[in-house]
């Protein structure tokens, strides 16, 4: 059964296609990634979902119910983690989750066990008594995500929830995540960052509001065309930039120690970026084929949808 469900779904603000026919399914109880960089489409896309914004055409079901024609259902069946979630900071971690539960109109009779469920769930007991203004970035991302689940969500939207968070608190979100999993919470997530859409059960790449890719990360990758030579040198940096004045820019990527390289002609193009550096004085430690990556996928996919060679 499908949770989300989108059909030829466009948003237009004046002049600019924010989201642009954009169509998909989410099934029930899968995490669902949709990833791109900042500007994408990708907070118009979850204010679409979440009947915060009206489309400008098309049409979107959530838990059965149409953004256009019902909105106030779905808003009753969806928690929501914006980039900016409101939390207050002068109130404590426990404060918050009960302003909340307020909102959402929590019973009484049910807010003791939900709400210790979801402290210890996060983590969060030892702090509940802290103001959330003094929490970490991490602490207050695991807050945020606590207040939106006390009404107990079938989907959950999550608007670049790990943005700014620091490595050991992003794995301990995503721990959380996959432990929704297990009670069918279906969960609709956006990331810029391409390692957490390895994380996801399926993805959709989006670039300028137009879904350029969709499936498992093995089934995204499969669309990758040509060869990524991993080319390892004391200099990456340096060598990054020289290799984008003899080949296309786009194709070149930088990876940490390592620079990517992606061609149609892996043998030639390896002796050729090997003559390149050294020419230039650098010194290549190897280059090597190797399996791509998401972001190599992404960075070809974009290349081949705007033209580049």
């Amino acid at each position: 059964m499908a949770s989300i469900k989108t059909k030829n779904l466009t948003k237009t603000f004046d002049n600019l296609t924010a989201v642009d026919s954009l169509s998909l399914e989410v099934v029930e109880g899968e995490i669902f990634g949709l990833v791109g960089p900042d500007g994408a489409g990708k907070t118009t896309t979850m204010r679409l979902l979440t009947a915060i914004l009206d489309p400008t055409s098309g049409e979107a079901w959530v838990d059965g119910h149409s953004i256009r024609k019902e909105p106030e259902a779905i808003k009753e069946k969806i928690g929501y983690m914006s980039q900016r979630f409101g939390l207050y900071p002068d109130l404590t971690v426990m404060e918050n989750i009960l302003f909340y539960a307020d909102i959402y109109g929590v019973s009484r009779k049910m807010r003791e066990e939900r709400i210790n469920r979801l402290l210890n769930f996060s983590n969060l007991a030892p702090f509940k008594k802290r103001q959330a203004g003094n929490l970490s970035g991490g602490m207050k991302q695991k807050l945020g995500l606590a207040c939106a689940l006390i009404h107990t969500p079938q989907v959950l939207f999550l608007d670049e929830p790990t943005n700014g968070v620091d490595p050991v608190s992003r794995r301990d979100f995503w721990r959380i995540l996959y432990q929704l999993l297990k009670e069918k919470v279906t969960i609709f997530i956006s990331t810029a960052y391409l390692d957490e859409a390895e994380r996801c059960n399926r993805i959709g790449l989006i670039h300028n509001g137009k879904i350029l890719a969709l499936g498992t990360p093995e089934e995204v990758k499969q669309l990758m065309k040509g060869t990524i030579l991993e080319i390892r040198s004391d200099q990456p940096r340096g060598v990054t930039a020289l290799l984008r004045e003899h080949y296309d820019p786009d194709s070149v990527g930088l990876f940490g120690d390592r620079v990517h390289l992606i061609t149609e002609r892996p043998e030639e193009d390896s002796k050729k970026a090997e003559k390149v550096m050294v020419g230039a004085g650098f010194h290549s430690l190897g280059i090597i084929p190797i399996e791509p990556s998401l972001e190599d996928v992404f960075i070809s996919v974009v290349s081949d949808q705007t033209g580049n060679p």
